[in-house]
């Protein structure tokens, strides 16, 4: 691998935090997404529509083959790791379709697989996470509904939580994203993290009003004259992220703002990931290229288990009465999907059967 490539895993190996953060917004987070539309909208030049960035898990395919190597031998382990798309099955009833999404508005992910889309085109019913992303003001208004999971209500200002220079550089990179940090002031850190996680090229197709996967899924089948069902609300889901530690969102923020415009790696690996239905490789990936330590670990397991976990099961429990109407169209972030807790695991416990549709 060459010197810059060196330097690139380098820096991705110092932000673990941050890491971990990005799997929400761009796997899981509905809101996150609507919320940076509402603050950032601006106007879009062509070049930020173009999206640039390469694949870190190439990069260290070249820098630690060892490294690489453990982190393919993990995904394989990891159940119902390979493909976005399912077919769930019960006796009696017509079969039903399971999609992994990834909440964003690159065009690669919104062409769906030719048998997703005949499948989500030929269903009765859509679920989707959350069905009050149908309507942003709604979403907007529900998000705001509960100040204090979103924002800061005892007089506390992100300046008191942040080093002089690291509030400098806050406001910088706000700036350059054309947010005034008098605007997110009192937001509590993760707010601010969703206005700096997503690279112009998202941003910029946002404010043109290109939606993302999920909002196009639910939008169609409105305008099909389907029914849609969410599984969740917003504020469940805001709850997900406020419940874990301060401490948490403040290092995710703070690391990036220092990855600044390497973000498009980042963003380039986890989409590659996701097209290619390698989803078992995405924790693996993630460790490949940040550093071991307690403190990661203990990161990692909080993470996983309140934004992850806990929601599969709330998932999989709502859901399950729906696709016992039979001819459903599921989408959820494909990280729901894999592992002995996802959501594919769990359905089968209730008596469907999930197999994978290349």
């Amino acid at each position: 691998m060459t010197t810059s490539i060196g330097r690139r895993t380098s820096f991705i190996a110092a932000s673990g935090n941050l890491l971990l953060w990005l799997i929400a917004a761009f796997h899981m987070l509905l809101l996150a997404a609507l919320f940076v539309a509402f603050l950032a909208a601006r106007p879009a030049s062509a070049e930020d529509g173009a999206c640039t960035g390469r694949n870190l898990m190439n990069d260290l395919q070249q820098s630690d083959p060892a490294r690489y190597a453990e982190a393919v031998r993990e995904a394989e382990a990891v159940p119902n790791g390979k493909g976005i798309f399912w077919k769930i099955e019960k006796a009696g009833l017509a079969p039903s379709w399971l999609l992994g999404s990834m909440h964003v508005t690159d065009p690669r992910v919104l062409a769906l697989p030719p048998r997703a889309q005949a499948a989500h085109d030929a269903a009765n019913t859509i679920i989707i996470e959350s069905d009050e992303i149908l309507d942003e003001r709604k979403a907007t208004a529900a998000l705001l509904a509960r100040p204090e999971l979103t924002m800061f209500t005892d007089g506390t200002t992100i300046d008191k939580l942040l080093s002089a220079e690291d509030y400098r550089r806050l406001e910088a990179g706000l700036k350059q994203r054309g947010i005034p940090l008098s605007a997110v002031s009192r937001m509590r850190p993760w707010m601010i993290s969703s206005a700096v996680a997503l690279p112009a090229c998202e941003l910029a197709r946002k404010a043109k009003g290109v939606q993302f996967l999920d909002q196009k899924i639910a939008t169609d089948a409105v305008a099909e004259g389907k029914q849609v069902k969410g599984l969740e609300t917003l504020a469940e889901q805001i709850q997900a992220m406020a419940d874990l530690p301060v401490e948490f969102h403040m290092k995710s923020l703070i690391e990036m703002l220092e990855l600044g415009d390497k973000m498009s790696d980042v963003v380039e690996t986890m989409t590659d990931l996701y097209l290619s239905g390698d989803i078992g490789m995405t924790m693996p990936m993630l460790k490949a290229v940040t550093p071991a330590n307690e403190d990661q670990a203990g990161d990692y397991a909080a993470f996983e288990q309140r934004v992850i976990l806990d929601r599969n099961k709330v998932m999989a429990e709502r859901a399950a009465p729906i696709l016992d109407g039979g001819n459903v169209f599921m989408a959820v972030g494909a990280l729901h999907l894999p592992g002995q807790g996802g959501v594919i695991e769990l359905l089968r416990k209730q008596g469907f059967t999930v197999t994978a549709v290349n």
